[in-house]
This record gives C-alpha cells, sequence and structure tokens, in this order.
C-alpha cells in the first residue's frame, strides 16, 4: 500500500513537517569535528549544556554525572549491561512505548510488566511492584508517559524511590517528553534526576528536544546516594568505553542545538496544543468517543467502544477512509477500544484526517456493518 493520506501515527516526517531554520545544522560542519578527542563520557562542553537543560526543573546537574549516548535507546543498552546479567528482569509500564522488550531481549535480560492503572489517571499499581521477585534489578518509569501522557505522580514517585531504595533496585526514568506540557498534571515541574533517596538514571535525547530523530544525540545522567552512584559511573564508563559510539559532528553542534531548540519546542507545543484542541472539538459531535487528559508528550489517546477489536478498527479505517493510527495494543492498554493518535502533523492535515477519522468510527463503531475481507500485506 502506498502513502497513507492522512498519517496520524508520525510515520510519515512530511506530514509533520516544521520551519526548521535553514542555517540549524550549520555546526556539524564545525572544523573541530576534524579532531579525536575520546572521553567515554562525551564532551565536557556538551555534558555542561545538557546539565544546564534541568535548572528549568529546578535540579543542579553535575556533567561528570552525564554520560552522552548515540540514542536512548543505547542508554537502555549500556543500563541493561550495567544492571542485569542474563536472566534477570526489569519492570516497566504498560501501558508504555512497546521498544523496551526488543531491547531487553538484546541484552539477554527479561521485561516484566506492571499496571499503570486507567481509572486513577494512569498511576501507578504498586501491588505489583511489591510482589515481584528477586531476579528483578531494576524499574523503568516514563515521565510524562508514552503515549498516555500521564506523569508519575509526586507521591507516586517519593513511594516508588522507598521501594528501590529497600529492594535494592535501581529507578530509570525516561524523560525525552518532559519539556512538552499540554494538559499538565502533578509531576508535570519535576524531573527525576534530582533523586537523592535511591541510584537513579535520568534519560533525555536531543531528538525529542528539537523534533529530529535523525539527529541521534541522548543522555544518562546518575544521580541517588554517593557510594551507589560513583560504582554506577565506573561500570559506565567501563560499556562507554567499550563503544565510544557519539560522533564527534553532533556533539560539538549539541550546545547550539539545545540552544536554538527552545524556539523549536515552543513550535511543536503550540502545533500539539492546537491539534489536541481539534481533537477535542471534533469528539465533542461524538458522544460516543472521548479524549482522556494528556499530561504531556505529543500522543493524544483516544477512546471508542470495544465493538470492533482495535487492530481491525485501525485496518478498516485505513483501508476505508484513509486515516492512519495506532491501534491501542501495540502499547499494552488493557483492553481494546483506545487508538493512539500524534498530534505532530501540520494543523490542517491533522484536522483532515481527525475529521474523516470521526467519519469513520461514526461508520464502523457508532454504526458497525459486517467485516470485511482483510486486505493482505497491510501493516500499520
Amino acid at each position: 500500500m502506498g502513502e497513507i493520506p492522512y498519517d496520524l501515527t508520525t510515520s510519515n516526517p512530511t506530514f509533520c513537517r516544521f520551519p526548521y531554520p535553514d542555517d540549524l545544522l550549520a555546526e556539524l560542519g564545525h572544523k573541530r569535528g576534524l579532531d579525536f578527542e575520546p572521553d567515554p563520557k562525551g564532551s565536557v562542553l556538551t555534558r555542561e549544556a545538557v546539565a544546564l537543560e534541568y535548572r528549568r526543573w529546578n535540579v543542579g546537574v553535575d556533567p561528570d554525572r552525564v554520560f552522552l549516548t548515540a540514542s536512548t535507546s543505547e542508554a537502555y543498552g549500556y543500563l541493561f549491561r550495567l544492571l542485569a546479567d542474563p536472566g534477570e528482569s526489569v519492570l516497566v509500564p504498560a501501558p508504555s512505548y512497546p521498544l523496551f522488550e526488543q531491547l531487553a531481549r538484546l541484552d539477554g535480560i527479561k521485561i516484566e510488566t506492571y499496571s499503570l492503572e486507567a481509572d486513577t489517571g494512569w498511576r501507578i499499581d504498586f501491588s505489583m511492584l511489591e510482589d515481584a521477585h528477586d531476579a528483578v534489578r531494576a524499574v523503568i518509569v516514563v515521565h510524562p508517559n508514552n503515549p498516555t501522557g500521564s506523569y508519575v505522580h509526586p507521591e507516586d514517585a517519593e513511594r516508588l524511590v522507598g521501594i528501590c531504595r529497600d529492594r535494592g533496585w535501581a529507578l530509570i526514568a525516561d524523560e525525552v517528553f518532559l519539556p512538552y506540557v499540554l494538559d499538565g498534571g502533578p509531576g508535570e515541574e519535576s524531573s527525576f534526576a534530582g533523586t537523592d533517596g535511591c541510584l537513579c538514571f535520568s534519560l533525555g535525547g536531543l531528538s525529542k528536544l528539537i523534533g529530529l530523530p535523525q539527529l541521534k544525540l541522548a543522555w544518562i545522567i546518575a544521580s541517588g546516594p554517593a557510594g551507589p552512584v560513583e560504582r554506577a559511573l565506573e561500570g559506565l564508563e567501563y560499556v562507554a568505553d567499550a563503544y565510544l559510539s557519539v560522533s564527534t559532528p553532533i556533539s560539538l553542534a549539541a550546545p547550539q542545538l539545545l540552544t536554538a531548540g527552545v524556539m523549536l519546542r515552543n513550535a511543536i507545543n503550540r502545533r500539539c496544543h492546537a491539534n489536541l484542541e481539534t481533537l477535542r472539538a471534533l469528539a465533542g459531535d461524538f458522544p460516543f468517543a472521548t479524549v482522556p487528559n494528556v499530561g504531556g508528550g505529543w500522543s493524544g489517546v483516544l477512546r471508542v467502544p470495544a465493538v470492533i477489536g482495535d487492530e481491525d478498527l485501525c485496518l478498516r479505517l485505513l483501508e476505508d477512509f484513509g486515516v492512519g493510527v495506532y491501534p491501542g495494543y501495540l502499547f499494552q492498554f488493557p483492553r481494546d477500544g483506545y487508538l493512539v493518535i500524534s498530534l505532530l502533523p501540520t494543523e490542517a492535515g491533522f484536522c483532515e484526517g481527525a475529521r474523516r477519522l470521526f467519519e469513520g468510527l461514526d461508520t464502523l463503531v457508532n454504526r458497525p456493518r459486517p467485516e470485511s475481507p482483510r486486505i493482505p500485506n497491510v501493516s500499520v
């Protein structure tokens, strides 16, 4: 199947184009890129620039506790190797982004899930953490969560840190969407980079900060009690020194890109707010559909009656109405009836795509017809 006419899944970059300055990537050609100055942690100037980013959350970050990586996926790989032996486990939230299991499998460790409860605004089900077995080595939180947009509530964060301290677990906080506040909520103004009650690793990345996933640079910030942090830093340095994966040109350009990123983040935020408002306005004409609170990030969740399975519903929306959205099962939502929609497309494209989406839902969900034969070799 060719290009989706109205792709609300972010898989089509041209449908989400932002007005980037022509000279945005000029620093990638800096002549110092010809010099090779290896440092397992990455350039100190870049680490200092990363540390400055966390002042907006009133966190003082020591650049010596920052490690640069080529991506957050690589950052997870570093941490999995540091914290767990093959066969041991890491706890991840559900719903959440469906990449953790693949990354863990590559390092021979297991993924186990704990639930975020829809009825409480996607807060943590602590019973599943408290019942975890002895092979668990770390807990992952996504703050704000992708795709629910929910922040880790401050009360839950405090309780989680206590559990990690008592059980000897590390806490990994994926905060790549933290700069993008939509409806907001408790926790929106805090970063786990200031955690001192347990060993904690906070992750961020350049691609989300400026909306360019092809610019591969991310970071790990270690925090917590001095002894465990120092041992973790030694281990991370050993792992990072084996790869030295961060390219010099992107590292040199990063401080300037982080500065320019303020304008770009504002543009992304404005578009996401506008598209979320459009989604809610259109949903208001269709009582069967609701848009739950979206704390932060750049995705929206649409709740619809589960009269058709999510996969079949998304395929029929694609085939019959030319609009692409994600089925909730990809993100381990607890049941059918959840669709995930990107808020990044251009406002005009999003408006038309959302209009077609609701037209399709009105036909398929509100007034369902017998299932049509599925077209082979179509994936969403």
